[in-house]
């Protein structure tokens, strides 16, 4: 039996049972969307002006593809691909031509934390458009429905950190959500198989390629979603002239830029990809998605599950055919969670999808098992609601309290603790230009005048070499004998320079001088001939303890998720960072 409806017809049955109306009044979408997108806004002002430095690289390479430097990390530079995420790049490049992003304020906020912030809200705004358009459809109160799954994913903090981080994760969460939207609403008309529908779910799974490699995995979107709400068997050409139409429309930007990497950077991969051995089986996690249920609750998963199950059973009534759909998305979304290397950054960066899509399946579900009548079966369902509910809260708000207390890698602390306080040891020793050698490329591309190595191997393609072959004698060597990186900074007990060798390789102490360190195993090395004498060391050594004292001292009145990097991240000019440093951007 199809699980269709007959274009621009409702069923009989719906009829019968009074169907939803096709589409609200503008005033019902704008409660509707409003709503929920005042309290991402709201839930956003928890975390302050917090940007993660993963960010800044982005933000980086938009300030020189934007003022013609081309695809570089700094000015200078050699051309490398150390992004990861082309369409935000585009976004952000758009922006600062606009003169919205990395010119300045906004009314006393840093353009580099409101421009994505911004971005984010207008984002989740259209992500519960598309709630709304889905139930409208298939809800008696799709004003009620839009609001509660609005609500859900404006309060998860996975949701609103990630979006708010300056990274792409907003762009991806809209497009595939949007897309969610479209095949549930084709398919409800059935209209899964015309051409202007599978183009276009190709063209929204194509953008979401762009926005990040995992999300090729949507191509698949429209193909599963013809497979699933499959109709006669006299349909089976169509169905795979629709697939193969959305597929193709789909792939071809995709592969466009895949000739454009090839033809700028000789690679098939980004450096990003390689720096992280990334691959598709050899970091396929099927388990890696279980911990999305421990971040959602427990209780909520398993009551949503039953309410699915529920759905799915009433094979062709309009819920099960928007929850079969919804499934699709929110399956590859899953897939591709579990695909990408692990992460070892807070709250599931990578998967902003998965929350939209899940509160939308949660409640469209929820309400179609939800008896009408007042029962003890009613009574029982809604108590079992309320304690799911109360139990991911009280999850939620210790998620929250815990990130705003320790954010993930703020991009205006790397660049006060590395490029300000290295810029101010440079100047100390007289060193006008080099390079410095570390970890965290974001603040240290917006906010240094030295050249930045990367020893994670994202901006780097030669260096991402190494660690995609697992060569570390490799890299030290070109480390040590052909970069000879001026300064060092590097952390004890972190992943990279650890397991980089750097510490127990005898050239470290043989060519470089400890001139700052710390008791959390931070450490910043100068190589000993950009050392005059040891007058310069000691002053050097000096101005490193001193900035970083101011800097802590700042950064403890200020809070850890405040900005004080002042209203433009700009490399400071030779013999002013010390200055910069001390009166805090």
């Amino acid at each position: 039996m199809s699980t269709t409806v007959d274009r621009g017809d409702a069923a009989p049955e719906d009829a019968e049972r009074g169907a939803p109306p096709r589409a609200g009044s503008r005033a019902d979408t704008a409660v509707a969307v409003g709503v929920p997108t005042v309290l991402v806004g709201l839930h956003l002002l928890v975390y302050g002006r917090w940007i993660v430095d993963d960010a800044g690289i982005t933000m980086a390479y938009a300030r020189s593809i934007a003022t013609g430097a081309g695809p570089v990390l700094q000015p200078g530079a050699a051309p490398s691909e150390g992004w990861s995420d082309p369409a935000w790049l585009a976004v952000l490049v758009v922006g600062r031509w606009l003169g919205l992003v990395d010119h300045g304020a906004w009314f006393g906020v840093p353009d580099l934390v409101a421009f994505p912030k911004v971005l984010a809200v207008l984002c989740s705004a259209g992500i519960f458009w598309a709630f709304h358009r889905v139930a409208v459809r298939v809800a008696r109160s799709p004003v009620t429905v839009t609001v509660l799954a609005g609500a859900l994913t404006a309060a998860a903090p996975p949701y609103v950190v990630w979006i708010g981080s300056g990274l792409e994760n907003p762009l991806l969460a809209v497009v595939v959500v949007v897309l969610a939207a479209r095949l549930v609403t084709a398919a409800l008309d059935g209209r899964l198989l015309e051409p202007r529908v599978a183009v276009t779910c190709g063209l929204l799974a194509g953008l979401a390629a762009l926005t990040r490699p995992d999300g090729a995995v949507y191509l698949l979107a429209h193909p599963l979603a013809v497979l699933v709400t499959a109709g006669s068997a006299e349909l089976r050409v169509r169905r795979l002239r629709a697939a193969a139409t959305s597929f193709a429309a789909g792939a071809a930007p995709v592969v466009l830029y895949e000739i454009w990497r090839l033809a700028e950077f000789g690679a098939l991969l980004p450096t990003t990809a390689r720096a992280k051995q990334q691959g598709v089986l050899s970091t396929l996690d099927l388990a890696r998605p279980a911990d999305l249920v421990g971040l959602a609750g427990w209780l909520a998963c398993l009551v949503v599950a039953g309410a699915v199950g529920v759905v799915l059973s009433r094979r062709s009534a309009p819920a099960a055919v928007v929850v079969r759909v919804l499934l699709v998305p929110l399956g590859l979304a899953l897939l591709a969670y579990a695909v990408l290397a692990a992460d070892w950054m807070a709250l599931a960066r990578f998967a902003t999808p998965v929350w939209p899509l899940l509160a939308l399946v949660a409640v469209v579900s929820v309400a179609a098992v939800l008896p009408e009548r007042r029962s003890t079966g009613r009574r029982v369902l809604v108590g079992v609601l309320v304690v799911a509910a109360l139990s991911s809260a009280v999850s939620w708000t210790t998620a929250a309290a815990s990130f705003r207390a320790r954010p993930t890698l703020p991009l205006c602390e790397v660049t006060r603790s590395t490029a300000e306080t290295i810029d101010a040891g440079a100047d100390a020793l007289g060193v006008r230009s080099g390079s410095v050698l570390g970890v965290d490329a974001g603040g240290v591309a917006l906010g240094s005048r030295l050249r930045f190595v990367d020893l994670a191997g994202l901006t780097d393609p030669v260096i991402a070499g190494y660690w995609a072959r697992g060569d570390m004698a490799g890299l030290r060597d070109h480390l040590f004998e052909q970069v000879r990186p001026t300064f060092m900074r590097l952390w004890k007990g972190w992943n990279i320079p650890e397991g980089s060798g750097l510490f127990t390789d005898p050239r470290l102490d043989r060519d470089y001088e400890l001139i700052w360190t710390n008791d959390q195993g931070g450490r910043t090395y100068v190589r000993r001939d950009a050392v005059p004498d040891g007058d310069h060391l000691a002053d050097a050594q000096l101005v490193s303890q001193q900035v970083m004292d101011a800097l802590l001292v700042s950064l403890n009145h200020a809070g850890p998720t405040s900005w004080t990097c002042g209203a433009a991240v700009r490399p400071s000019p030779y013999g002013t960072a010390a200055a910069t440093a001390a009166r805090g951007g």
